[in-house]
């Protein structure tokens, strides 16, 4: 089964992309969106333009997204909001079933603590998936993939429970 993880945000968007269910995972490939320019209704076009996209290549079965945090400054979590339902919009179209989680279960998933920094982060999906060092270029990236990491473990301990 193909798994795509999203790390939501208004300037960078992550994305991952795993096969799971054999004996261990298996990575297929990651990418940053980028969208340029300030305004924030255009970003929005380009990122969900851009899932679309990841989503007729990879045909993924599942989608794991990071929650939404409490942010300090009340525009930052609006925008987030409005990036996240452009997330919910593309997999929605897509038939897509979309599996939430916080940022601390992912890092807890990755790193077994919840309050790594995202370079430890982005270490451990490298570890884990067995990729060379530089293959992770972008941070948002790589929490996309610990996302995918954190779906496939609960997915196997859902399983397990049965």
């Amino acid at each position: 089964m193909i798994i795509c993880g999203i790390d939501p945000g208004t300037r960078f968007t992550g994305f991952g992309v795993l096969e799971i269910g054999s004996a261990s995972d298996r990575y297929i490939n990651h990418g940053t969106l980028s969208p340029k320019g300030d305004d924030l209704s255009l970003r929005l076009k380009e990122i969900y333009l851009g899932l679309v996209q990841v989503f007729e290549t990879y045909q993924p079965a599942e989608v794991a997204v990071e929650t939404s945090f409490y942010a300090k400054n009340a525009q930052t979590a609006l925008k987030l909001g409005q990036v996240r339902g452009v997330i919910f919009l593309a997999a929605a179209m897509a038939d897509i079933p979309i599996f939430e989680y916080s940022p601390s279960e992912i890092k807890k998933a990755v790193c077994g603590y919840g309050q790594a920094e995202k370079e430890q982060v982005s270490n451990m999906v490298r570890t884990i998936l067995h990729l060379a060092p530089d293959t992770i270029d972008s941070l948002d990236a790589g929490d996309a993939l610990a996302a995918c990491i954190c779906h496939a473990s609960s997915r196997k301990l859902k399983r397990l429970q049965r």
